[in-house]
């Protein structure tokens, strides 16, 4: 039976987790992200997210949000040695179904396209940093 690496998977081009655990993780032929945000690599701020004086989220926007996570799911699956067109599960975590599941299934549409990975969306009370989507994927990197 041959090896399989199970070595953690960490890039700079994707934020730093928010807790101990990798950006990814391979096991045998599948590929597993860890929950993945719309904060930027460069300086951890969340795209779209509107501040008061006081530095209380006042607002956010949703679009700006989808970009992001997805261009950071992208960074992962780069740093993995992996594509797009490989993935076969998403799990979506937004903060508010009903405001932003349009423009997220909208926005999901474009940027996965012929994909078309597994879905499941749920809405929570609330993710560990001010962010409105969390992503949680599986990319299969065997043979077809």
């Amino acid at each position: 039976m041959p090896k399989t690496n199970h070595s953690p998977i960490s890039t700079t081009t994707a934020p730093k987790p928010v807790g101990a655990y990798p950006h990814a993780r391979r096991a045998g032929p599948l590929l597993f992200l860890s929950g993945i945000g719309p904060r930027s690599a460069v300086d951890n701020s969340i795209p779209g997210n509107v501040y008061d004086a006081d530095g209380k989220l006042t607002d956010y926007d949703i679009e700006a949000q989808c970009q992001s996570v997805f261009a950071n799911v992208d960074a992962v699956l780069a740093a993995s040695g992996a594509r797009l067109d490989q993935m076969v599960d998403v799990t979506v975590f937004l903060t508010d179904m009903q405001r932003d599941f349009k423009t997220m299934n909208r926005l999901y549409a474009e940027h996965f396209g012929q994909a078309q990975p597994c879905r499941t969306t749920v809405e929570i009370s609330s993710l560990p940093t001010p962010i409105a989507i969390e992503l949680k994927c599986v990319a299969y990197l065997g043979t077809h």
